[in-house]
C-alpha cells in the first residue's frame, strides 16, 4: 500500500488526507497544534465563509501564471464543491446573498472544521496532533520526514500544506516555505495580504467605528487594484473587506520602499451624480445633501477636506467649491502609513511559483513525490470565501495525485 504523509491538518491538508486515503493510500496527518484547523476556526467571525456563491476567477492576484491558476481553480468546480460539504461532511451550507458567501447553514466554523477531520478518520486517515515536523529530505524513491521527538516517518509521497505566515498563533510560522526552498523551489517574495491599513492619527481617527460601503482603488508603480465593499475607519486606521482586498498593494509597496496612492469613492454616486447634485440649487443647505447621502460626522469631516462651508445654499455654491467637493467624494485621499502585517493578515501572498508545480496533480517538477497545496503556493484570493475555494481544490488534487503510484 502507498504511505502519504500529509504535513499540516488545515482546510488545505485535511482535504488532501481524506482524498489520499481515499484513493487507497495508507495516510498520516501530522499536525503541531493540538487540534489543527485553527483558521477555519476564526474564519468568517467563527462562521467560516465556506465559500463563495459565485465565482471570478480573475480576482485571484499571483505573480505567476494566470493561466495556471485558472486551470488549479477549474479542477474542481464550485457546485462540485458546494455538493462535497453538503452530502460527504455533512454541513449543509447557506448563502448570504448581499455579500455572495456561502456559510454553514448552522454558522458555526467549528462544525466545518470538526466535519472534514471526522471525515478523514472514517476515510482511514491517522491523524497525529502535537506533533512537529523538524525536515524534509528524499532518500532514495522514498521521503524521510523528521519529527521532534521521534523517529522519522518514511512515506512513498509527502503533501506540504503548512500554510504561509499569516496569524502565526494559529499554527504558521513559515517554517513549510522554508523547507520547500530549500528543496530548491523557486519562491516569490512572500508578504501579508488581505490585511487592515494603519494611518496616523487626524480626523478620520475621530471617526473611529463608523462604517459604511465604498470603492477602494490602491496604485503603486508596480501594481493596482479596485475593491467595492464594507469600510471601517478603526482608531489605528482601516479595515473592512474593501481595505482587506486592496491592502496587497500598499503592503508590497511599502516593502519596496515605492510610493503607493489609497483613494475612496465614499458613494455609488460618481461626478456627473454629485455635480447634478450639488447643482439641484434652491435654498437647501450644503449640509443637508452630503449627510443624505453620508453618516453625519463623515460628511462633516469631508465637507471640511474640501474647505467647504456647511451651511452654505446650493444655489450660492461656487463652480471651484462644487469640484473641490466632489472630488473628495469621489476620490478622495486616504492617508496611510502602514498596515498589521501578518499579525492580522488573512493570508499570505507569494510563495512557490505555479511554474513549479503541475496544476492537474500539484506534484513539485522539482521533486518526485512531493506535493503542495494551499497558501504555500503564490496565490490568493479576496475576502468571501475564494482561499478556502483555493485550499479545497489543491488538496483535493494534492490527495487524488499522491495516492497513486507515480508512472
Amino acid at each position: 500500500m502507498r504511505r502519504v504523509v500529509v504535513i499540516g491538518a488545515g482546510a488545505a491538508g485535511t482535504m488532501a488526507a481524506i482524498f489520499a486515503a481515499r484513493g487507497g493510500a495508507e495516510t498520516v496527518l501530522l499536525e503541531r497544534t493540538k487540534d489543527g484547523g485553527r483558521k477555519i476556526l476564526i474564519s468568517g467571525g467563527g462562521r467560516c465563509n465556506v465559500l463563495p456563491s459565485r465565482l471570478d476567477e480573475s480576482r485571484y492576484v499571483t505573480d505567476s501564471s494566470p493561466n495556471t491558476l485558472r486551470k488549479i481553480v477549474r479542477s474542481w468546480p464550485l457546485a462540485e464543491q458546494v455538493a462535497f460539504f453538503e452530502r460527504e461532511v455533512g454541513v449543509p451550507l447557506e448563502e448570504e446573498v448581499e455579500s455572495a458567501k456561502l456559510f454553514p447553514a448552522s454558522h458555526r466554523a467549528r462544525d466545518v472544521r470538526d466535519g472534514l477531520l471526522a471525515l478523514a478518520a472514517r476515510s482511514g486517515v491517522r491523524t497525529r496532533f502535537d506533533t512537529l515536523v523538524t525536515s524534509l529530505a528524499a532518500d532514495g524513491p522514498e521521503w524521510a520526514v523528521g519529527i521532534a521527538g521521534h523517529e522519522p516517518l518514511r512515506a512513498d509521497a509527502v503533501i506540504v500544506a503548512t500554510g504561509g505566515l499569516s496569524v502565526p498563533n494559529t499554527g504558521s510560522d513559515g517554517a513549510g516555505l522554508g523547507m520547500l526552498a530549500s528543496l530548491g523551489h523557486t519562491m516569490h517574495a512572500t508578504y501579508a495580504a488581505l490585511t487592515p491599513l494603519t494611518a496616523t492619527p487626524g480626523a478620520l481617527s475621530e471617526l473611529s467605528g463608523v462604517s459604511l460601503p465604498v470603492s477602494l482603488t490602491a496604485t503603486s508603480r508596480q501594481h493596482t487594484a479596485s475593491a467595492r465593499g464594507g469600510f471601517l475607519l478603526t482608531h489605528h486606521g482601516y479595515s473592512g473587506p474593501s481595505v482587506l482586498n486592496v491592502s496587497h498593494v500598499l503592503v508590497r509597496a511599502r516593502h519596496d520602499g515605492l510610493p503607493a496612492d489609497l483613494r475612496v469613492q465614499w458613494t455609488p454616486h460618481d461626478d456627473a451624480a454629485w455635480t447634478a447634485l450639488l447643482q439641484s440649487g434652491g435654498t437647501r443647505q450644503l449640509s443637508t445633501v452630503v449627510r443624505h447621502e453620508l453618516p453625519d460626522r463623515l460628511a462633516d469631516v469631508l465637507m471640511a477636506q474640501a474647505q467647504v462651508e456647511p451651511t452654505r445654499k446650493l444655489a450660492e455654491l461656487s463652480r471651484d467649491e462644487r469640484k473641490r467637493l466632489v472630488d473628495v467624494l469621489v476620490r478622495g485621499v486616504l492617508p496611510w502609513h502602514g498596515d498589521e502585517g501578518y499579525k492580522k493578515a488573512e493570508v499570505t501572498g507569494g510563495g512557490v511559483a505555479l511554474s513549479e508545480i503541475d496544476p492537474r496533480t500539484m506534484q513539485s517538477r522539482r521533486c518526485a513525490g512531493l506535493y503542495l497545496c494551499g497558501e504555500v503556493l503564490d496565490a490568493f484570493g479576496p475576502i468571501g470565501g475564494y482561499n478556502f475555494l483555493w485550499a479545497w481544490a489543491t488538496g483535493r488534487a494534492a490527495g487524488a495525485a499522491a495516492a497513486v503510484t507515480a508512472v
